[in-house]
């Protein structure tokens, strides 16, 4: 029996395409490391604690229909009024703790630890 290459490529294209796929799928774990993603919703910081590395950067979207702000509570960082949709980034060079409230709701609270 003779094995013919032309006739098993249909397999080798679709076996190169799920490598290639498997590939991309991991991609998002490199695309996490660069930032956290955190949200403003039902009048609070979710999650409340967030950590990353030094030289990471944070960014909060407001799922609310009300303004909010993301304030430091040490003034190091604000944003201006987030209306909903609208986001916010900020980069964390040094390691510590941040904390950071809403400026227009100051029961809203929440920190960032930056870790080396």
């Amino acid at each position: 029996m003779r094995f013919r290459l032309a006739a098993h490529y249909p397999y080798l294209i679709a076996g190169g395409l799920l490598v290639a796929a498997i590939g991309v799928a991991q991609a998002p774990a490199h695309a996490a490391d660069a930032g956290f993603v955190a949200k403003i919703a039902n009048f609070a910081f979710a999650p409340p604690t967030i950590t990353v590395h030094a030289g990471g950067a944070v960014t909060w979207t407001n799922a609310d229909d009300d303004p909010h702000t993301v304030y430091a509570d040490n003034g190091a960082f604000k944003s201006q009024a987030l209306d909903t949709g609208d986001s916010f980034t900020q980069t964390f060079a040094n390691p510590g703790v941040y904390s950071y409230h809403c400026s227009l709701h100051p029961y809203m609270v929440g920190k960032v630890v930056v870790q080396r």
